[in-house]
């Protein structure tokens, strides 16, 4: 009898495979509850249709790595609005639980003022579609998403729940969408100029 309790408890620890949505594919459409400027909103996707989306999803509310990375995408989210591009952050909590960690002070462990929306997901339905769904935690795992105007999926990234995203190399990924939308399909590594990378006189095909 006991085996047989562990037998079932080992097999519930392995979470069903996931399908993430492609890339150059149609973003799944969400929905739902939203802390925006601490008021509870609807909020969906829709609403920002002609404009790069950010979703951020992470695991939980009042913990050490998640208001670190959500704090400096709130802080810099002027620089995302000059490229045309917003930043959603999502976990499977509840609106009412995003709205107690906003309203808490930054120095008592919640994030204080936001200037982005904190999207709820309580119902599992965002995570599940986007295939970021820890089915044995019922939490999201630390994943990012960039949405074109179109509402293409234009990058992905997934991370142990441990380890943090950059701001920087987010704002990078949103300048190569914007070079590459101009210029045509690709973008040079690095610093992006404003010039296409195979212009007649380019040189890279005569470095060997």
């Amino acid at each position: 009898m006991g085996s047989c309790c562990i037998e079932e408890t080992a097999q519930d620890a392995i979470p069903r495979m996931q399908t993430i949505p492609a890339v150059s594919h149609l973003a799944p459409f969400w929905s739902g509850y939203a802390i925006v400027d601490t008021k509870i909103k609807d909020l969906s996707l829709k609403d920002f249709k002609g404009k790069y989306v950010i979703l951020l999803f992470y695991p939980y509310d009042f913990t050490f790595v998640c208001p670190t990375e959500i704090i400096e995408f709130s802080e810099r989210i002027n620089e995302f609005r000059n490229l045309n591009a917003e930043v959603v952050a999502i976990s499977t909590d509840s609106e009412y639980s995003h709205f107690a960690w906003i309203t808490t002070p930054r120095k008592q462990g919640g994030l204080g003022e936001m200037k982005i929306p904190v999207l709820a997901d309580k119902s599992h339905k965002i995570s599940k579609d986007y295939g970021v769904l820890d089915e044995v935690r019922g939490i999201s795992l630390r994943a990012l998403f960039v949405i074109d105007p179109r509402q293409l999926i234009r990058h992905i990234n997934l991370n142990d729940v441990a380890i943090a995203r950059s701001v920087d190399e987010v704002l990078r990924i949103i300048k190569s969408c914007h070079f590459a939308d101009q210029f045509g399909d690709t973008c040079p590594m690095g610093p992006l100029q404003e010039q296409h990378t195979f212009l007649q006189n380019s040189n890279y095909f005569n470095t060997t």
